[in-house]
């Protein structure tokens, strides 16, 4: 049993620093750059939340443009070719 204490929040439920200390564990196994690293290398979990949010803002990027692709792509295409139901059928 760990003997560390819940930290006082000002929110109704609080977290324990077992708590925070799992969840940087798993935000740790989403994070290309950092899951290459030997598990023995320390990383902070400042710089783990770092790392988070560069990588969700990638991620968002990457979803922008291949909306825009797929946009171009539908406006390139005629709306009953077999073209467009094939794009309409993956976007359903």
């Amino acid at each position: 049993m760990s003997s560390r204490r819940p930290r006082q929040s000002s929110s109704a439920s609080s977290i324990s620093d077992d708590q925070i200390i799992d969840l940087v564990g798993k935000l740790r196994q989403f994070l290309p750059e950092i899951r290459e690293r030997r598990r023995s290398e320390k990383v902070s979990a400042s710089k783990v939340l770092q790392e988070t949010c560069n990588y969700i803002r990638k991620l968002h990027r990457e979803v922008d443009n291949l909306s825009d692709r797929l946009s171009q792509l539908l406006d390139s295409v005629d709306e009953d070719s077999p073209e467009a139901a094939v794009i309409s059928s993956l976007l359903m």
